[in-house]
């Protein structure tokens, strides 16, 4: 063994971290032995990961335990050294022994680190006088003060933050050793709030004897936690709190923090309130119901809401980040301090569901940031009936996930509501000073079964036997106050029949409430209730403006170099603004963004791949190729349009779809004013996100009454590309579509996307955008538009064949497909003349009167509906009664498609081209016979043999 190994055995690991904690500090203030080998260990580098470093420690540690002789600063008892590793071993280590479970069922991890033994130290060492900032005294009472510290009802971890993080929460935590003080009068609501908690949860349960309500009993210091929080940022100039939660306390919630009035709650309990009359209105359980209130702080009023939700556990933490964001660009709050996000977890769902950890991986992204979040876990340490630890996680803590985001996290012993307060306090703190995710791990006990009419004693006998037996949280905190005399013998019992006659009188509980018409700068969507699809609006720009938009879209600032393929497009966007050539569909977009902005309206587009597009066609965000710093090489020209555009964000997202989208949701329940858009990389990409678009999307607005003009670009076409980036699965969203909750459509060129976008914004009709864009047609010139369509008329959800008169064969298809047919037939004008070529723009809402009036001029016509997708996927199952109740006398109905399939599209490149043209043959009139079909059966069985 080396001597550096030696030095660095595992009985010395904490004092060695002490020592390099002080060199940090100070490097004078170390032996110069230890400053020169701290020296190479840092080399040159301005501060060393203290993780890296702590690591590396532990690694030798491993060889040898114990034993080794330090090499100590002259005039340093041995007492002394160890005092110094014991004081960073407890800031490392102490949250692990810490009293934070209120259940004792599996007692004190023991941690040898926390030890005298460990470092050698003999009972005599312990009376030996030890001095080291706010721990001084016989080193036996530093042990104490320790303990009390750092393995009292509060573990501490912090120790992987940055240096000045870490003496941030060392100072406090230190000065007041572990704990806050709270006047008596703090104390007393803490209280108050904790006999709410519970008087509420026992009120329903004896008056609602067997309802679902998930109850929170055993987790009740949740409430008073929520109430402190809610205070003291009122103290920190916050005027708005977004909370997420999923169901358990969520009435609770509701009635303690928000006031809504118990008579409410219990005329929803009794089947007798509804949301709405509405029969378009479906409604959710009480569990899921969103809310909002105004109520008082020392700051002023403040505005709560409380985000509604499907049971999909953590799929609302996103939702609120993205809510969250666009409250805080509405204010122009840049510092991201008026607005605090809280997102409430379940111990199982936060160590379980993925998407936790990809909303925590957007918290410090630029375009996702709300500058951090409170995350408290209601951790009752069982997920329904799972609660051994072989089966509930892999990691030490539900709350390890955090360290991905280098959030803090207080883990806290549900049954001390003081020490609950003191975390709440000090991950505010933290927040509004570090502008980062803080977590409070409440740990707690659930007192029924998952739901109210289960009995967890047929899965967890041992701890409900202990469960049994708990007097509950409010009783103990009501005997420590009568002891202190913070309230008089029975006054705690006085408590809990006045909150019971508050609830008997059923009005709100929350004394704070304001009356206020409205928030500040809250959102207004008064103006888009009661609109329909069918309002016209005008989306035509004059042509001079759209010549100047698209110039300033063509500039670059001077001595910036883009690539030479960019500067191509760059060159060729001037003329198609000058209206020198036609617009392609990169254009056509960019220009429809660009009079949004110029209009007032605010833009955010983000996806994978969006500032340049997935496939090279939008190029939004430019990147000077002669940039030597690379936080300093974009340029974005939709921001340099005028002096007063509206906001524009066009952000290249994380490789994340369902957390990414569903951000992109609550940004648009939050701003009606802007185009919000997310794109797929290809359109597939999207099942990761179905959650999101089943539960939010299709359903928010009939569930909750929440509307979201949430736009969704996805790349969908068959080209060759294999199974997954050719369809989009256009059939799903047409299978979620109903009662006009959503717009379904596939726009074929330039100007279609531009109208198409702008209507989106413009038109007072807030539904879901899911737009089937293309990728090959993104350069099809076919596809192209002069300047003067942008200029007149509007989006067309019909397009009919003027070229065409009473046609004998009519085929009806979306997207490129129509223009492949459109080429198939010019090639052989003689061969199919009478055929009339008609798109079906939009799919839904089905535009049947246009598409009527378009077939009626082609009398007795046979109609084709023509698709890419097999006869199962694809758009047909969906609308082909919307296409029978369209045709005219004498008409009938055929299908040209692939046939049935398991897989969206073949993988062979020759097979996807014999069935294409077999496609189009079908849909011009050319006869596929059975021996055709069986053929391709073959082809592909032989193809698939041969991979």
């Amino acid at each position: 063994m080396t001597q550096s190994q030696t030095i660095m055995s595992g009985a010395n690991a904490a004092f060695i971290e002490g020592l390099y904690e002080a060199y940090l500090s100070d490097p004078q203030s170390v032996d110069p032995e230890w400053r020169q080998y701290f020296d190479e260990v840092r080399a040159g580098a301005r501060e060393t990961a203290h993780s890296a470093v702590q690591q590396a420690f532990y690694e030798l540690g491993t060889q040898k335990r114990g034993g080794v002789t330090l090499p100590a600063p002259q005039g340093v008892s041995g007492a002394q050294q160890a005092a110094g590793a014991l004081i960073t071993a407890y800031r490392v280590y102490g949250h692990i022994s810490a009293r934070t479970n209120p259940l004792k069922m599996r007692g004190l991890p023991v941690v040898p680190e926390l030890t005298p033994g460990y470092y050698g130290l003999s009972e005599a060492d312990l009376n030996e006088p030890v001095h080291d900032g706010v721990f001084s005294g016989p080193l036996r009472d530093v042990i104490g003060q320790l303990q009390e510290t750092y393995c009292g009802a509060i573990g501490f971890e912090f120790n992987y933050l940055p240096a000045t993080e870490r003496a941030w929460f060392q100072e406090r935590i230190e000065a007041g050793r572990g704990r806050g003080q709270y006047s008596p009068e703090e104390r007393r609501r803490l209280m108050t709030k904790l006999n709410a908690a519970e008087g509420l949860e026992r009120y329903l349960h004896v008056k609602y004897v067997g309802q679902k309500r998930f109850s929170l009993e055993g987790s009740e210091s949740f409430i008073p936690l929520l109430d402190r929080l809610i205070q003291q940022a009122g103290k920190y100039g916050v005027k708005e709190t977004v909370i997420g939660m999923a169901h358990r306390g969520r009435l609770n919630v509701l009635v303690n923090i928000f006031g809504k009035k118990p008579s409410d709650l219990f005329a929803e309990f009794e089947g007798k309130k509804k949301i709405s009359d509405d029969p378009d209105v479906a409604g959710d359980v009480k569990y899921h119901m969103g809310y909002s209130s105004d109520v008082r702080t020392p700051g002023g009023p403040m505005h709560l809401a409380l985000a509604f939700n499907p049971s999909h556990l953590e799929i609302v933490s996103p939702v609120v980040h993205g809510s969250v964001r666009a409250r805080q660009d509405r204010r122009g709050d840049r510092e991201r301090q008026q607005v605090l996000p809280v997102t409430i977890h379940g111990d199982a769902a936060v160590s379980g569901q993925g998407v936790v950890m990809e909303t925590l991986n957007l918290s410090r992204l630029r375009g996702f940031t709300t500058g951090g979040a409170v995350r408290i876990v209601i951790n009752n340490q069982i997920g329904f009936t799972i609660s051994d630890p072989r089966d509930t996680r892999s990691s030490r803590y539900c709350t390890d996930v955090a360290k991905i985001a280098n959030a803090p996290v207080l883990h806290v012993n549900g049954d001390d509501p003081e020490a609950v307060a003191y975390c709440g306090d000090l991950a505010l703190e933290y927040r509004q000073t570090f502008g980062k995710d803080v977590f409070i791990d409440l740990i707690s006990f659930r007192r029924h079964g998952h739901n109210e009419a289960d009995d967890p004693t047929m899965t967890q006998p041992i701890m409900y036997r202990e469960i049994k037996a708990h007097p509950g949280t409010r009783a103990l905190y009501a005997q420590a106050l009568e002891a202190a005399g913070v309230l008089t013998a029975g006054e705690g019992d006085q408590l809990v029949e006045r909150y019971r006659d508050q609830l008997d009188a059923g009005d709100a509980v929350v004394e704070e409430m304001e009356n206020l018409e409205q928030s500040a700068l809250a959102a207004d969507w008064k103006g888009y209730l009661q609109t329909r699809w069918t309002d016209d609006t005008a989306t035509a720009v004059p042509q001079e403006q759209l010549t100047a938009l698209g110039l300033k879209l063509s500039e670059i600032p001077e001595g910036f170099q883009p690539h030479r393929g960019v500067g191509r497009v760059l060159e060729a966007r001037k003329a198609m603004a000058r209206g020198e050539q036609p617009l392609d569909w990169g254009m056509g977009e960019m220009l429809a963004y660009a009079t949004l902005l110029a209009g007032g309206y605010h833009v955010r587009l983000d996806g994978q791949d969006s500032g340049r597009g997935t496939f090279v066609h939008r190029h939004a965000v430019l990147h000077d190729q002669n940039a030597q710093d690379p936080m300093n090489e974009e340029y974005l020209s939709l921001a340099h349009l005028t002096p007063d555009q509206g906001r524009v964000e066009v952000i290249d997202s994380t490789l994340s779809e369902e957390a990414v989208l569903a951000f992109e949701y609550g940004y648009s329940t939050s701003e009606p004013r802007a185009l919000v858009a997310w794109e797929a990389q290809f359109g597939d990409f999207a099942n990761g996100a179905q959650a999101v678009i089943d539960q939010f999307l299709s359903a928010g607005e009939s569930k909750w009454q929440r509307l979201s003009g949430l736009t969704m670009l996805l790349p969908h076409g068959y080209e060759g590309a294999g199974p997954e980036h050719s369809s989009a699965r256009l059939e799903r969203y047409l299978q979620l579509c109903a009662q006009k909750n959503m717009q379904v459509v596939v726009p074929s060129s330039a100007a279609q996307i531009f109208h198409l976008l702008r209507r989106q914004v413009l038109r007072p009709y807030r539904k879901p955008l899911i737009v089937m864009t293309p990728k090959s047609l993104l350069r099809n010139k076919l596809a192209m538009s002069p300047l003067s369509e942008l200029a007149q008329g509007r989006f067309q959800e019909v397009i009919g064949d003027e070229t065409v008169q009473q046609a004998r064969r009519v085929v009806v298809s979306s997207g490129k497909l129509h223009w492949e047919l459109t080429e198939a037939r010019d090639a052989d004008k003689e061969g199919y003349a009478g055929t009339a070529l008609v798109r079906l723009e939009q799919l839904y809402p089905f535009p049947a009167e246009a598409l009527k009036a378009e077939l009626a001029r082609h009398p007795g016509a046979e109609v084709v509906w023509a698709q890419e997708e097999p006869q199962n996927q694809g758009a047909w199952l969906m609308i082909r009664d919307d296409l029978e109740r369209v045709l005219e006398g004498g008409q009938r109905l055929t299908l040209a498609s692939r046939p049935r399939a398991a897989s969206t599209a073949a993988g062979y490149a020759s097979v996807h081209a014999q069935e294409q043209a077999r496609v189009i043959a079908a849909a011009l009139g050319e006869p596929v016979t059975r021996e055709d079909v069986e053929a391709q059966v073959e082809l592909t069985a032989q193809a698939s043999a041969q991979s």
